[in-house]
Parts: C-alpha cells; structure tokens; sequence
C-alpha cells in the first residue's frame, strides 16, 4: 500500500448534519500513524490506507461484526456463491439498485456485474501495479493470457477472459483453472471492489486520488500529511446493524442496535498524527475518540495488574483488549550476497537477538513470544510448537564463527531499516543494533517515511528489517504465500526467499481436504522456514484499546477495517 499527495476532492460541508450527540457534533475522530498511500482498492495494502479504503469500497462479501470465529457474509451480493463442477464454477447475484457515490461527472452510476470484472481485470493488468494480483495469478481461466495481452486502458474493457462472464448486470461468473477454496476470502477484500468502465477510462486508471465506491461514507477532502474526511453517504443502500453475536458480543452490549439502518456517524475525521505522544494528547483531550495504546502509555493507562485505572473509569473510558492476526520477525534479504548465501550467519542473529527483553522493552510484556509462522487462530499453529533458536550469545559466537566470520571479522556493516521515523521505530533499530553488536555484527539503522520503507521492499532494497503481517484472512495460505518464489518483489515475498518444497506444499494446501492434512502441510513448511531462516520469529501482537464512553458499538478486529459503519456517538 503506497503513499501519494492527493488532489482534493470537495463536497459542500453543508451536507453534514449538524446533530449533536451528548454536546457533540455526531462526527467521529479517528488517529492514522502515518500518510495514507494510497486510495485504489486494487494498490492499497497496508493497515493504515485499509482504514480509509474499506469505508469508501465495498466488495461482494464482508466478515460479519459481531461473530467469532469469523464468519463471511453478503455485501454486494445477494447471498454466497453457487459454486459447481467440482469447485471450479462460482456463480454469483450481485444486489440491485446499489448507487455510487456521486462524482464530478454529475452522472450517477448503478452497479453491475461486469463492473467486478472490470475490478478483477484491473488487478491483473500490469500498470496497475496492484498489491493484490498474487490472490488471482493462476487461479481465473484466461486471466493470466489477459495479463499477458492488455496493453492499453482500453484492453481492459475490450479483452474478453474465459473465466470471467456478466451473462445479465446482477449475474457474476467466474470459472477457475484449479479448485481455489480462499476465493471467498479473496472476494471479501478491497482488492476485488468493483470499478464503473466508464470511471475507468474517465480516470485513465488512476484510482489512487479518486474515490468512487458504493460504500458507507464518501471522500470529501483529503490534506496530504494532515487529514482525510469522509461525510455519510446519503445515497447508501439499505443496511442494518447485525442480528446475532458471540458470547463476547453480549457481555459488552454490543447487540443494543439489532436491525437498526447503518451508517450511525456523519463525519469521520482521520487525523494524521505519527506520534505516539501526541496522538495520546489527543485522546485526552477527546480530540480524538479511541487509541491503541503503545508500551509509553501502558503505565498511564493501567494498573500493575493491567485493569484500567480508576481515573480513567471515573471519565468513563473504557478498555479492550483484543487478540490480532499480526505479527512480526526479522528479516533477511535472500539475494544479499552474504546474508542470504550463509545460512550459519542467520542462524548467528537469531541467537543473538533477546526477544523477550524486545518483547518487554516494546510492546510493555503484552505480546505473546512467537513459536512458529503461523500466529494463534490460524490453522498450523499450536502453542507446543518450539523453535529451533533461542537467545544465547555463547552459540552465537560460535555459529558466527562457524559461518566464517569470527567476531564479526570480514562482515560489512549492514544496513537496518525501520518502518518509520518515530521515536519508537528508531530505538527499535538500535535495540536489534545494539543485540547483533554483542557478537561483532554491525548495524547502520535506516529511518524511512513508511511509504518509503514498503517502496524499499518492493525494489529489493533491504538488507535486514522487521517483516511484519496482518492477515488477510484466516487460512495458512496466506501466510506460506509470503515465502513462496512467485511471490517476489513487487509481490509480499519480500525476503525473496526461494524454496522448491515450500512451492510445492504451497500448493498441496489448496487441495487439503482435512485438518490432518492441513496440519502435515503447515508442520513441515514451519521446520523448513525454521531451518532456513529467511524469518527470525518475533512476537504476536495484542491490541490495547481505550476508547471514550460515549464511543458505542466498538469491537476490534484486525480483519475487519470496514467497521466504522457500526460506531455510533451517544
């Protein structure tokens, strides 16, 4: 997901309603760490822009609220897939009379079928540069012939794929080379949002300042490295607050809405503030209306047992404590010429680097230590698993030695690069600076915008890094693809790791029809990575969120950035 200066897109303000809520404008207030990259659904891929995209787009599923585990439902369709021939054919109605926001052409647009096959398209045609077409490569009959052929804007509309078909506007077809059983999640994601011809050619594909979604809220105007503000879309159609929740659900009186027309808000103001500090500030004042807490905030916030702290209940501020499917680990550019060539040198770092004492320094002992690729709630984790590396400076010495280097002697200095210029990030670099120093490895720590950092990936420019992933969806696949060789950069292998069995029992997991399988599958891909060590496990995150009482209707999720139709302001 990239960062871009944006051209304003301005709606009069008049269109805002001017109701109050508890002496409140009924406008929500909402903190974005860093720039947002981009706003074309088929390019945007980090957290921070999906926060923007997904209140904007829809696509034809989405996860449902209140339910876990997570469970998908219709959005843009009218019910799940039909899918025949043995998994191969998916046939799919699309709702009618859904409009799009309205656009500076004055010409307002209905959804069609054949609008998701111009979105699809998109993905696969290289000048998008779309983040998302490792979820379709190989997958759609025809798809990748069309990738091959389209040359033009116009290739895109008159270039027909086999396995994509609009036989009426609310009939969808689409037919696979291979049984894909992650298309749903596929299918649930910004990248698979639908885009009007017409605002295709209109726009010459540039969708990353433009927003012509057929969601809750419409772009109104956009300050680069300031703000971002949406207003409700009046013109949305017809959607309710969930009917049914989990256990949790009921304990926090999230089910007070049931059946109730959403969006609930009027404006949300993203505020752009990188600052752990200030955004905290902010939050205080009630500037802004949730925080996630980082490890400078817990001792504020919280008592020594981790309740809330009475001041804090007494303002009725509330807290959440939420499981993510994040998480992190150093590392390893594979093309390096000595990193990636020297096995015995990684596997040096990995025991040189205290991962709990990182755990303890950031995060203020909250997240769970990693023991395998796979994080908790996805299947090919269990918490028995252990990995073959621990902290313990003495082994390091001795496999650094051991990989031709003693004492670090004939290693250059390697360039560390950090995800952003905050305080934080950059004594994140100089921890693991500081670790690797011990047993003679030297560090140079990069700060970079973090725009600048994922551009770094995607060119294979890193040397060693913290990679970090928030899932997709909830299947192992969207792990393993992280490692495989098509994958490479611009695709997520970042690392540029290349292994045969792991391609192969990549592809082995789409054919898995039992958890025995699954389970097999994701053992052996875990002692491979943990062998070869393109990746150092860190940790898994857990979210601490505060948010003011007034602030209804809130449960986090990592998987779920199109929420904030459900918030409400009382």
């Amino acid at each position: 997901m990239k960062i871009l200066a944006l051209l304003l897109f301005i709606t009069s303000l008049s269109a805002c309603t001017k109701k109050k809520v508890s002496g409140k404008k009924n406008i929500l207030n909402y903190a974005l760490t860093t720039n947002v990259s981009t706003l074309d659904p088929a390019v945007s891929y980090d957290t921070v822009s999906a926060k923007v995209v997904y209140q904007i787009y829809e696509s034809l599923y989405e996860y449902d609220y209140l339910v876990r585990p997570y469970q998908l439902k219709p959005l843009l369709a009218v019910d799940m897939p039909q899918i025949e021939e043995g998994g191969l054919k998916y046939t799919i109605k699309i709702k009618k009379d859904i409009l799009y926001h309205p656009l500076p052409t004055k010409k307002q647009y209905t959804l069609k079928a054949s609008d998701f096959i111009v979105g699809l398209k998109r993905l696969a045609y290289t000048a998008t540069r779309s983040n998302g077409w490792w979820l379709f490569e190989g997958k759609i009959k025809g798809l990748n012939e069309f990738r091959e052929k389209a040359k033009s804007i116009e290739d895109i509309i008159n270039l027909e794929v086999e396995g994509l078909k609009a036989p009426d506007e609310r009939t969808l077809v689409i037919k696979l080379t291979k049984p894909y059983p992650q298309l749903i999640y596929a299918l649930a994601m910004a990248f698979t949002a639908p885009i009007p011809k017409e605002m295709l050619l209109h726009y010459k594909n540039d969708f990353s300042q433009i927003a012509i979604g057929t969601g809750p809220y419409v772009l109104d105007s956009w300050k680069p490295n300031a703000y971002i503000k949406l207003l409700k879309n009046q013109n949305y159609h017809e959607s309710y607050y969930p009917t049914k929740g989990d256990r949790f659900a009921y304990e926090k009186k999230l089910l007070v809405d049931v059946g109730t027309k959403i969006p609930f808000i009027d404006q949300i103001n993203f505020k752009i503030i990188k600052e752990a500090q200030t955004r905290w500030l902010n939050f205080r004042e009630k500037k802004i209306d949730l925080i996630v807490l980082t490890k400078d905030h817990f001792p504020l916030a919280l008592d020594k047992s981790g309740r809330l702290n009475k001041e804090f209940i007494k303002e009725k501020i509330q807290l959440q404590i939420a499981p993510t499917l994040t998480y992190w680990w150093l590392a390893f550019n594979m093309q390096h010429p000595i990193l990636g060539k020297n096995q015995k040198l990684r596997n040096a770092i990995a025991h040189a680097v205290d991962i709990d004492s990182y755990i303890k320094s950031f995060t203020n002992n909250i997240a769970l230590k990693a023991n395998s690729i796979f994080p908790p709630g996805v299947p090919g984790y269990s918490p028995q698993n252990t990995l073959p590396y621990s902290y313990n400076l003495n082994k390091a010495k001795k496999l650094l030695s051991e990989a031709g280097f003693p004492n670090g002697k004939g290693l250059p200095t390697f360039s560390y690069d950090v995800r952003g210029s905050t305080t934080v990030s950059r004594q994140m670099g100089e921890f693991i600076q500081k670790e690797l120093a011990n047993i003679g490895i030297n560090l140079k720590v990069n700060l970079n915008s973090f725009p600048g950092f994922l551009n770094k990936a995607r060119t294979g420019q890193l040397e060693i890094w913290q990679g970090g992933w928030a899932m997709d969806y909830p299947d192992p696949e969207n792990v393993v693809q992280l490692l495989i060789s098509k994958n490479h950069p611009p695709g997520p292998n970042a690392t540029y790791f290349s292994n045969a069995r792991i391609d192969q029992l990549y592809e082995e997991l789409f054919k898995a029809n039992t958890q025995d399988q699954v389970k097999e599958i994701t053992s052996e891909i875990n002692d491979i990575v943990s062998k070869e060590l393109p990746w150092v496990m860190q940790f898994y995150s857990r979210n601490y969120i505060l948010h003011h009482g007034y602030l209804k209707n809130f449960r986090q999720s990592d998987l779920i950035d199109n929420n904030f139709k459900y918030l409400k302001l009382e």
